[in-house]
């Protein structure tokens, strides 16, 4: 099966050994997406990072032939519970129209402490690549 790896230039992708998302046949799979804008900079807003972290996803799945009508698993991890709406809030922004399936869950810790929300995606697409 034929691969298509695509990267967003985030410093931890050679470090860590991974791909911001992974086109395999007709799925693509999104890595864990932090909040990071491309300065390196971290809005502390739960919200805006979820939003962020959206946007990221967006321009990978793009960059895969996807689209986020073509989502359909999401997950997101919160440090803090009380962000869940903020998160939501940003997540139905994109996907009220899709409602993919979606798992919200509270971690202990994110790599970076700045960061209140991490996302993954997949996508299926209609035609394998």
């Amino acid at each position: 099966m034929d691969r298509q790896r695509i990267a967003s230039g985030s410093p931890y992708e050679p470090v860590i050994g991974f791909s911001r998302a992974l086109r395999a046949g007709d799925r693509v799979l999104v890595s864990g997406t932090a909040p990071i804008w491309p300065d390196g900079s971290c809005d502390p807003d739960p919200e805006a990072q979820a939003a962020r972290c959206l946007e990221i996803i967006l321009a990978a799945l793009a960059e895969a032939g996807a689209g986020p009508e073509q989502v359909v698993r999401t997950r997101m991890y919160l440090l803090d519970p009380a962000d869940w709406e903020a998160v939501g809030r940003a997540h139905g922004a994109v996907f009220a129209g899709v409602r993919p399936a979606a798992t919200m869950v509270v971690v202990a810790g994110l790599l970076d402490p700045r960061w209140r929300v991490e996302i993954e995606a997949e996508a299926v697409l209609e035609e394998p690549g």
